[in-house]
């Protein structure tokens, strides 16, 4: 049965350079299930994708990053794309709008590089994901345990390692999303582990 997502506002992040497809496949699925999308950056005017080997379309900002506040939407979408998640995270309040939704337990779902901007986050640590291969040794570093799988699901985290994956993607971030808040995994520590024994 389809997901239905009414009601449910999601914010997609980006600025010039996002993989376009990893925008307009994610966002379609949304709004197929009901969601309102809305496309926030912090660059004013069109935001311009990126389609493999060169620039592609321009797509109207619904929403200016400044004027963004995270209380306001249900979820959380990141596309990848080298240069977008690159150039928003080192912007604080890209960063900063990021972490408001894991510390509110919202979905958040990112694919490619997009992880990228959840390792500036420091929001990944103990959390199993994916990404595009290049840059599975900073997350890596950032504390994830890194899977060479097309979708990795992690207690309201949706993460894809490349635009083959976006089938599999846009199916587990409606679901994720229409299961509202998660709650944060929590990676029992070694000594907890060797403490851990069965009741005699």
């Amino acid at each position: 049965m389809a997901k239905d997502l009414t009601g449910k506002r999601v914010a997609i992040l980006v600025t010039d350079g996002f993989e376009q497809v990893e925008m307009t496949e994610p966002r379609q699925a949304l709004d197929d299930a009901g969601a309102e999308t809305i496309l926030v950056s912090p660059k004013e005017g069109p935001v311009k994708g990126w389609q493999m080997t060169d620039w592609g379309d321009e797509f109207e900002v619904d929403m200016l990053l400044d004027e963004a506040d995270s209380e306001a939407f249900d979820a959380l979408l990141i596309p990848g794309g080298q240069i977008n998640p690159d150039l928003l995270r080192v912007q604080p309040q890209a960063v900063q709008f990021v972490k408001d939704f894991f510390d509110a337990k919202k979905p958040v779902g990112a694919i490619c590089h997009g992880p990228w901007l959840l390792a500036e986050a420091d929001v990944i640590q103990g959390r199993r994901m994916t990404s595009y291969h290049s840059i599975k040794t900073d997350l890596i570093n950032a504390g994830a345990d890194w899977q060479d799988e097309e979708v990795v699901v992690d207690e309201g985290l949706v993460t894809s390692r490349k635009p083959g994956d976006i089938k599999a993607f846009c199916h587990k971030l409606v679901e994720e999303i229409s299961e509202g808040l998660h709650r944060l995994r929590r990676v029992p520590a070694a000594s907890d582990k060797s403490e851990q024994r069965p009741n005699p």
